[in-house]
């Protein structure tokens, strides 16, 4: 009971809400709010300020939350550890990633997994965010790598990779020079995006909303179905994109593009991995507890 009641609280800490926390889990908002008050009362310290519908952490939260997320990390890797002496070094992995992930973040930790692991055979389904989602409900993959989070509330979502969109375009390109572009610019540059159904649409979307805006508003030029043709394009025009910072490191380093500041709240997101609840394949934990161990070293 503990332990859960530990996992509701990280979970809400994590997000600042406790409605997300009871989506994430499963379990309704109100039993959120009785897991935190029984931890409450058993650390006799007030561990959240509540303000309307957000919350934040007291200064004994905070603490719990670093101990928290330590004890986690742990239990992860006790459990990455014992997989690996265990009976699951071979079998098949039937993995889904979106595009992005599959391009720039995985390749060098499959690599690093087969040389671990060479009897696990991987299959890799690549596809945008919604289409890996499906092939998780279908029963098609048994594990899926997103960058975007529909909140389904049959699948459950692992966060283990914060990631940034960034608006670039070529360096020579004049409002590159310039550094920054204002609102009435942003609506008005030539834009190129990825296609309905990618987690990137869908965090520029939720970013639009903020600042009162839609896509529609906006002057996109070109819609593409992957990050490498967007990034191509960009090389040869003057348009512009929001593009994972992971998928231009090389760009950035070579001045191929440049990175434009923009106004408003920055595009942050979190990767995650997906399973059904209650089905989680062990072959498959141990790639997911593979990949997030090998990150955080």
């Amino acid at each position: 009971m503990f332990d859960f009641r530990l996992k509701v609280f990280y979970t809400a800490a994590r997000h600042a809400s406790f409605s997300k926390a009871a989506e994430e889990l499963f379990i309704t908002q109100p039993a959120v709010s009785k897991h935190i008050q029984g931890l409450e009362q058993h650390f006799k310290a007030k561990l959240f300020l509540r303000q309307g519908n957000k919350v934040s952490l007291t200064s004994e939260g905070e603490l719990l939350y670093r101990y928290s997320s330590d004890i986690f990390s742990m239990y992860k890797k006790m459990q990455y550890d014992m997989d690996r002496l265990g009976n699951r070094n071979s079998g098949h992995i039937r993995l889904g990633a979106s595009t992005t992930l599959t391009q720039y973040v995985l390749p060098n930790l499959l690599n690093q997994f087969h040389n671990e692991f060479p009897e696990i055979k991987l299959e890799i389904l690549n596809e945008n965010t919604d289409k890996v989602e499906t092939a998780l409900i279908s029963k098609e993959i048994d594990l899926g790598i997103i960058e975007g989070r529909n909140k389904k509330r049959e699948i459950k979502y692992t966060p283990f990779l914060k990631d940034e969109l960034v608006l670039v375009t070529r360096k020579d390109n004049p409002l590159a020079k310039k550094g920054e572009a204002t609102l009435d610019e942003l609506k008005e540059i030539p834009l190129v995006v990825r296609e309905f159904g990618s987690g990137t649409l869908q965090v520029i979307r939720h970013y639009l909303k903020e600042m009162n805006l839609r896509v529609s508003d906006l002057n996109v030029q070109l819609i593409l179905g992957s990050t490498e043709g967007i990034k191509n394009y960009l090389k040869n025009t003057e348009s512009f994109a929001f593009l994972s910072i992971n998928s231009i490191i090389e760009e950035l380093r070579n001045g191929t593009f440049s990175i434009v500041d923009y106004p408003g709240p920055k595009m942050n997101r979190e990767f995650y991995f997906i399973s059904l609840h209650g089905e989680e394949e062990k072959t498959a934990m141990l790639f997911e507890n593979f990949v997030i161990n090998h990150l955080k070293n």
